[in-house]
Protein backbone atom coordinates (compact mmCIF):
# COMPACT_ATOMS: atom_id res chain seq x y z
CA UNK A 1 0.00 0.00 0.00
CA UNK A 2 1.55 3.34 -0.86
CA UNK A 3 1.57 6.10 1.74
CA UNK A 4 1.10 8.84 0.26
CA UNK A 5 2.64 10.90 2.65
CA UNK A 6 5.86 9.85 1.81
CA UNK A 7 6.22 11.90 -1.45
CA UNK A 8 8.22 14.56 -0.08
CA UNK A 9 8.18 18.30 0.34
CA UNK A 10 5.70 18.84 -2.00
CA UNK A 11 2.38 16.69 -0.87
CA UNK A 12 3.41 18.09 3.22
CA UNK A 13 2.84 21.51 1.65
CA UNK A 14 -0.28 20.45 -0.07
CA UNK A 15 -0.96 18.70 3.47
CA UNK A 16 -0.42 21.34 5.41
CA UNK A 17 -3.12 24.02 3.05
CA UNK A 18 -5.64 21.53 3.67
CA UNK A 19 -4.76 21.77 7.01
CA UNK A 20 -4.98 25.37 6.90
CA UNK A 21 -8.43 24.89 5.20
CA UNK A 22 -9.72 22.85 7.55
CA UNK A 23 -9.44 25.55 10.30
CA UNK A 24 -11.89 27.43 8.23
CA UNK A 25 -14.54 25.30 9.84
CA UNK A 26 -13.67 25.14 13.41
CA UNK A 27 -14.40 27.69 15.83
CA UNK A 28 -10.99 28.98 16.34
CA UNK A 29 -9.59 32.64 14.99
CA UNK A 30 -8.17 33.82 11.70
CA UNK A 31 -5.23 34.19 13.55
CA UNK A 32 -4.83 30.55 14.53
CA UNK A 33 -1.24 29.50 14.23
CA UNK A 34 -0.41 25.95 12.49
CA UNK A 35 2.70 23.83 13.17
CA UNK A 36 3.42 20.34 12.21
CA UNK A 37 4.12 18.02 15.08
CA UNK A 38 4.49 14.87 13.68
CA UNK A 39 4.51 12.90 10.57
CA UNK A 40 3.91 9.16 10.73
CA UNK A 41 0.76 7.41 9.52
CA UNK A 42 -1.15 10.51 9.38
CA UNK A 43 -0.15 14.13 9.39
CA UNK A 44 -0.87 16.23 12.74
CA UNK A 45 -0.70 19.79 13.67
CA UNK A 46 -0.65 21.57 16.68
CA UNK A 47 -3.33 24.18 16.22
CA UNK A 48 -2.36 27.31 18.84
CA UNK A 49 -5.04 30.27 19.68
CA UNK A 50 -6.28 32.07 21.95
CA UNK A 51 -3.82 31.14 24.71
CA UNK A 52 -5.02 27.34 23.97
CA UNK A 53 -4.18 24.26 21.81
CA UNK A 54 -5.44 21.62 19.98
CA UNK A 55 -4.53 18.48 17.86
CA UNK A 56 -5.62 18.48 14.60
CA UNK A 57 -5.19 15.02 12.32
CA UNK A 58 -4.86 15.32 8.35
CA UNK A 59 -5.46 11.86 7.43
CA UNK A 60 -3.83 10.00 4.75
CA UNK A 61 -5.00 9.03 1.42
CA UNK A 62 -6.68 5.64 1.34
CA UNK A 63 -5.90 4.23 5.30
CA UNK A 64 -9.56 4.30 6.57
CA UNK A 65 -13.06 5.17 5.29
CA UNK A 66 -15.12 7.39 6.29
CA UNK A 67 -16.71 5.24 8.77
CA UNK A 68 -13.91 3.14 9.70
CA UNK A 69 -12.97 6.88 11.21
CA UNK A 70 -16.18 7.41 13.03
CA UNK A 71 -15.43 3.59 14.76
CA UNK A 72 -12.08 4.85 15.74
CA UNK A 73 -14.00 7.97 17.31
CA UNK A 74 -16.61 5.95 19.10
CA UNK A 75 -14.17 3.36 20.74
CA UNK A 76 -12.44 6.44 22.06
CA UNK A 77 -15.19 8.09 23.33
CA UNK A 78 -16.55 4.76 25.15
CA UNK A 79 -13.20 4.26 26.70
CA UNK A 80 -13.57 7.66 28.62
CA UNK A 81 -16.83 7.68 29.15
CA UNK A 82 -17.67 4.39 30.44
CA UNK A 83 -14.03 2.71 31.67
CA UNK A 84 -12.44 5.80 32.66
CA UNK A 85 -9.50 6.01 30.42
CA UNK A 86 -8.06 9.06 29.65
CA UNK A 87 -8.36 9.72 26.22
CA UNK A 88 -8.57 12.98 24.08
CA UNK A 89 -11.58 14.76 23.64
CA UNK A 90 -13.17 15.28 19.73
CA UNK A 91 -13.52 18.77 19.20
CA UNK A 92 -16.26 18.91 16.80
CA UNK A 93 -16.55 21.57 13.80
CA UNK A 94 -18.78 24.38 13.98
CA UNK A 95 -21.59 22.06 11.83
CA UNK A 96 -21.16 19.18 14.63
CA UNK A 97 -19.10 17.13 12.45
CA UNK A 98 -16.11 15.03 13.96
CA UNK A 99 -14.72 14.49 10.73
CA UNK A 100 -14.52 17.48 8.70
CA UNK A 101 -13.78 16.91 4.35
CA UNK A 102 -11.58 19.16 2.81
CA UNK A 103 -11.37 19.04 -0.82
CA UNK A 104 -8.73 20.84 -2.59
CA UNK A 105 -7.88 21.44 -6.40
CA UNK A 106 -6.00 19.09 -7.88
CA UNK A 107 -6.05 16.47 -5.25
CA UNK A 108 -8.57 14.01 -3.43
CA UNK A 109 -10.50 14.90 -0.57
CA UNK A 110 -8.83 15.10 3.05
CA UNK A 111 -10.71 13.64 5.63
CA UNK A 112 -9.89 15.73 9.08
CA UNK A 113 -10.30 15.55 13.16
CA UNK A 114 -9.84 17.96 16.03
CA UNK A 115 -8.67 16.68 19.38
CA UNK A 116 -8.17 18.51 22.44
CA UNK A 117 -4.73 19.15 23.48
CA UNK A 118 -3.56 16.38 26.45
CA UNK A 119 -1.29 17.71 28.74
CA UNK A 120 1.48 15.15 29.85
CA UNK A 121 5.03 13.71 28.64
CA UNK A 122 5.88 10.51 27.14
CA UNK A 123 7.16 8.33 29.87
CA UNK A 124 10.66 8.31 30.65
CA UNK A 125 12.92 6.54 29.23
CA UNK A 126 15.25 6.02 32.46
CA UNK A 127 12.20 4.22 33.98
CA UNK A 128 11.20 1.90 31.48
CA UNK A 129 10.22 -1.00 33.56
CA UNK A 130 8.55 1.02 36.37
CA UNK A 131 6.27 2.44 33.74
CA UNK A 132 5.27 -1.13 32.17
CA UNK A 133 3.38 -1.96 35.09
CA UNK A 134 0.78 0.07 34.95
CA UNK A 135 0.56 0.59 31.21
CA UNK A 136 -0.01 -3.31 31.73
CA UNK A 137 -3.05 -2.21 33.95
CA UNK A 138 -4.66 0.28 31.14
CA UNK A 139 -3.91 -2.28 28.37
CA UNK A 140 -5.86 -5.14 30.48
CA UNK A 141 -8.88 -2.40 31.21
CA UNK A 142 -8.83 -1.61 27.28
CA UNK A 143 -9.46 -4.94 26.82
CA UNK A 144 -12.22 -5.40 29.14
CA UNK A 145 -14.09 -2.83 28.19
CA UNK A 146 -12.98 -4.11 24.48
CA UNK A 147 -14.96 -7.46 24.83
CA UNK A 148 -17.96 -6.06 26.88
CA UNK A 149 -18.90 -3.04 24.88
CA UNK A 150 -21.85 -2.84 22.26
CA UNK A 151 -19.91 -1.84 19.52
CA UNK A 152 -22.16 0.53 17.38
CA UNK A 153 -24.14 -1.70 14.28
CA UNK A 154 -21.56 0.49 11.69
CA UNK A 155 -18.60 -0.31 13.61
CA UNK A 156 -15.56 -1.29 11.32
CA UNK A 157 -12.46 -1.26 10.97
CA UNK A 158 -9.08 -3.46 9.72
CA UNK A 159 -7.33 -6.77 11.23
CA UNK A 160 -4.24 -7.12 12.24
CA UNK A 161 -3.74 -10.52 11.56
CA UNK A 162 -1.44 -12.84 9.26
CA UNK A 163 -2.56 -11.36 6.08
CA UNK A 164 -1.87 -8.01 7.48
CA UNK A 165 1.40 -8.84 7.92
CA UNK A 166 2.44 -11.29 5.35
CA UNK A 167 -0.49 -11.02 2.56
CA UNK A 168 -0.26 -10.06 -0.64
CA UNK A 169 -2.31 -6.09 0.67
CA UNK A 170 0.10 -6.26 3.57
CA UNK A 171 -0.77 -3.26 5.36
CA UNK A 172 2.09 -1.75 6.19
CA UNK A 173 4.19 -3.18 2.53
CA UNK A 174 5.97 -6.25 2.27
CA UNK A 175 8.93 -6.82 4.72
CA UNK A 176 10.80 -7.92 1.84
CA UNK A 177 10.76 -4.53 0.50
CA UNK A 178 12.25 -3.15 3.80
CA UNK A 179 15.27 -1.04 4.35
CA UNK A 180 18.62 -2.96 4.41
CA UNK A 181 16.84 -6.81 3.29
CA UNK A 182 19.63 -8.12 1.11
CA UNK A 183 19.60 -12.01 0.30
CA UNK A 184 21.19 -12.50 3.79
CA UNK A 185 18.55 -10.74 5.41
CA UNK A 186 15.46 -12.47 3.57
CA UNK A 187 16.97 -16.00 4.11
CA UNK A 188 16.84 -15.20 8.15
CA UNK A 189 13.38 -12.95 7.72
CA UNK A 190 11.99 -15.95 5.77
CA UNK A 191 12.28 -18.66 8.26
CA UNK A 192 10.73 -15.85 10.87
CA UNK A 193 7.79 -15.78 9.00
CA UNK A 194 7.82 -19.27 8.18
CA UNK A 195 8.00 -20.08 12.01
CA UNK A 196 5.35 -17.39 13.02
CA UNK A 197 3.04 -18.66 11.00
CA UNK A 198 2.87 -21.42 12.82
CA UNK A 199 2.50 -20.44 15.86
CA UNK A 200 0.20 -18.08 15.14
CA UNK A 201 -2.09 -20.80 13.48
CA UNK A 202 -1.51 -23.21 16.83
CA UNK A 203 -2.64 -20.72 18.98
CA UNK A 204 -5.87 -19.30 17.01
CA UNK A 205 -8.37 -16.59 17.13
CA UNK A 206 -10.82 -17.64 19.83
CA UNK A 207 -12.31 -14.07 21.41
CA UNK A 208 -10.31 -15.09 24.56
CA UNK A 209 -6.83 -14.06 22.67
CA UNK A 210 -8.60 -11.98 19.58
CA UNK A 211 -10.80 -9.11 19.96
CA UNK A 212 -10.77 -5.21 19.22
CA UNK A 213 -7.13 -3.32 20.53
CA UNK A 214 -5.58 0.24 20.56
CA UNK A 215 -2.79 -2.04 18.28
CA UNK A 216 -0.04 1.04 18.82
CA UNK A 217 0.37 1.39 22.68
CA UNK A 218 4.22 2.39 22.34
CA UNK A 219 5.36 5.14 24.28
CA UNK A 220 5.03 7.88 22.20
CA UNK A 221 1.47 7.22 22.34
CA UNK A 222 1.24 7.62 26.37
CA UNK A 223 1.27 10.79 28.22
CA UNK A 224 2.21 10.54 31.41
CA UNK A 225 0.70 13.94 33.69
CA UNK A 226 1.49 15.22 37.13
CA UNK A 227 1.15 12.56 40.06
CA UNK A 228 -2.35 11.54 40.75
CA UNK A 229 -3.22 12.54 37.11
CA UNK A 230 -2.75 8.95 35.73
CA UNK A 231 -1.87 8.13 32.19
CA UNK A 232 -3.35 9.37 28.89
CA UNK A 233 -3.37 7.36 26.21
CA UNK A 234 -3.61 8.97 22.24
CA UNK A 235 -3.38 7.98 18.87
CA UNK A 236 -6.03 5.24 18.29
CA UNK A 237 -5.65 5.72 14.13
CA UNK A 238 -4.04 1.76 14.69
CA UNK A 239 -7.09 0.41 16.62
CA UNK A 240 -8.74 -2.77 15.00
CA UNK A 241 -9.08 -6.26 15.51
CA UNK A 242 -6.18 -8.33 15.99
CA UNK A 243 -4.83 -10.52 19.20
CA UNK A 244 -4.19 -8.98 22.36
CA UNK A 245 -1.26 -9.91 23.06
CA UNK A 246 -0.16 -7.62 19.99
CA UNK A 247 -0.96 -4.53 22.29
CA UNK A 248 2.45 -5.82 24.02
CA UNK A 249 4.48 -6.01 20.98
CA UNK A 250 3.16 -2.79 19.88
CA UNK A 251 4.10 -1.40 23.41
CA UNK A 252 8.05 -2.00 22.50
CA UNK A 253 7.97 -0.94 19.18
CA UNK A 254 11.75 0.08 18.04
CA UNK A 255 13.17 -1.03 21.82
CA UNK A 256 12.95 -4.73 21.37
CA UNK A 257 16.05 -5.01 21.92
CA UNK A 258 16.79 -2.98 24.59
CA UNK A 259 18.83 -5.31 27.55
CA UNK A 260 15.65 -4.33 30.05
CA UNK A 261 12.79 -6.20 27.70
CA UNK A 262 12.66 -9.06 29.80
CA UNK A 263 11.87 -6.93 32.88
CA UNK A 264 9.33 -4.79 31.28
CA UNK A 265 7.66 -7.91 29.75
CA UNK A 266 7.03 -9.06 33.69
CA UNK A 267 6.55 -5.73 35.24
CA UNK A 268 3.39 -5.68 32.03
CA UNK A 269 2.38 -9.50 32.72
CA UNK A 270 2.39 -8.13 36.47
CA UNK A 271 0.08 -5.26 35.97
CA UNK A 272 -2.05 -6.81 33.46
CA UNK A 273 -3.03 -10.02 35.40
CA UNK A 274 -3.96 -7.22 38.36
CA UNK A 275 -7.05 -6.30 36.18
CA UNK A 276 -7.16 -9.83 33.94
CA UNK A 277 -6.35 -13.23 33.57
CA UNK A 278 -3.46 -14.10 31.38
CA UNK A 279 -3.23 -17.82 31.17
CA UNK A 280 0.10 -19.13 30.81
CA UNK A 281 -0.10 -20.39 27.56
CA UNK A 282 -0.46 -17.06 26.01
CA UNK A 283 2.56 -15.83 28.76
CA UNK A 284 4.41 -17.96 26.52
CA UNK A 285 3.68 -16.54 23.31
CA UNK A 286 4.45 -12.96 24.35
CA UNK A 287 7.81 -13.14 22.47
CA UNK A 288 5.73 -14.42 19.09
CA UNK A 289 3.96 -11.33 18.89
CA UNK A 290 6.89 -8.89 20.04
CA UNK A 291 8.47 -10.61 16.22
CA UNK A 292 4.87 -10.11 14.78
CA UNK A 293 4.99 -6.63 15.17
CA UNK A 294 9.37 -6.17 14.51
CA UNK A 295 8.43 -7.72 11.21
CA UNK A 296 5.18 -5.38 10.56
CA UNK A 297 7.84 -2.94 11.54
CA UNK A 298 10.64 -3.77 9.16
CA UNK A 299 7.44 -3.00 6.41
CA UNK A 300 7.19 -0.04 8.16
CA UNK A 301 9.94 1.40 7.68
CA UNK A 302 10.51 0.89 3.91
CA UNK A 303 6.87 2.00 2.80
CA UNK A 304 7.16 5.59 5.29
CA UNK A 305 10.26 7.40 4.40
CA UNK A 306 8.59 10.60 5.34
CA UNK A 307 8.81 9.37 9.04
CA UNK A 308 11.57 10.77 11.06
CA UNK A 309 12.20 7.35 12.81
CA UNK A 310 11.99 5.37 9.70
CA UNK A 311 15.01 7.57 8.45
CA UNK A 312 16.68 7.14 11.83
CA UNK A 313 16.67 3.64 11.81
CA UNK A 314 16.76 2.10 8.23
CA UNK A 315 18.66 -0.51 7.36
CA UNK A 316 20.09 -0.74 10.87
CA UNK A 317 16.85 -2.07 12.30
CA UNK A 318 16.28 -4.62 10.00
CA UNK A 319 20.01 -6.29 10.93
CA UNK A 320 18.98 -5.71 13.93
CA UNK A 321 15.76 -7.98 13.60
CA UNK A 322 17.61 -10.61 11.95
CA UNK A 323 19.95 -10.85 15.40
CA UNK A 324 16.73 -11.10 17.16
CA UNK A 325 15.14 -13.84 14.60
CA UNK A 326 17.83 -15.92 15.40
CA UNK A 327 17.74 -15.52 19.04
CA UNK A 328 14.06 -16.57 18.62
CA UNK A 329 14.13 -18.84 15.90
CA UNK A 330 17.04 -20.96 18.69
CA UNK A 331 15.05 -20.36 21.43
CA UNK A 332 16.81 -18.36 23.26
CA UNK A 333 14.06 -15.83 23.78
Amino acid sequence: MVHDLSGGDDVLVRIEDAARHALRHYDVSPAAELSLLNVSENATFTVSDRGSRAVLRVHRLGYHSPEAIASELAWLEALRTEEGIRTPGVLPARDGSKVVTVERPGGEPRRCVMFEFLPGAEPAEDRLVESFEPLGALTARMHRHARAWARPAAFTRFHWDLDAAFGPRARWGRWQDGAGVDREAHAVLSRLETELRRRLARYGRGPDRYGLIHADLRLANLLVGEPGDGTSVIDFDDCGFGWYLYDLGAALSFIEHHPLVPEMVDAWVKGYRSVLDLPHADEDEIWTFIMLRRMLLVAWIGSHTAADVARELGAGYTAGSCELAERFLSGSL
